[in-house]
């Protein structure tokens, strides 16, 4: 089995910043991809970040030049580090990871239970 859990999130004022962090583990044999989503209240889940393996990341665009994704390979941790928060990134966020298992074959999509995050105005 494998696990996906958040850390992290709380209320923070706007302008404030917020670490969050993942931890995977179980029964991984290698992670190719982990990534941060996030969902508003009557609205559709949504790519925050995402970071390969060899380090290659990608931000929506809303969340460039605030956010930071990192990933520590040995831990099978991504941390977002969030800064200048506003009160639209008010939302439940999620991290997920595309992962390989040991003793079986392809890649999984495995999602955390996420954290909630609520910005101030």
């Amino acid at each position: 089995q494998v696990q996906l859990v958040e850390s992290g999130g709380g209320l923070v004022q706007a302008g404030g910043s917020l670490r969050l962090a993942c931890a995977a583990s179980g029964s991984i044999l290698s992670i190719n991809t982990m990534g941060w989503y996030r969902q508003a209240p009557g609205k559709q889940r949504e790519l925050v970040a995402r970071i390969t393996s060899e380090g290659r990341t990608n931000y929506a665009d809303s969340v460039k030049g605030r956010f930071t994704i990192s990933m520590d390979n040995v831990k099978n941790t991504v941390f977002l580090q969030m800064d200048s928060l506003k009160p639209e990134d008010t939302a439940v966020y999620y991290c997920n990871a595309v992962l390989l298992r040991v003793g079986l074959t392809g890649s999984y999509l495995w999602w955390g239970q996420g954290t909630q995050v609520t910005v101030s105005s």
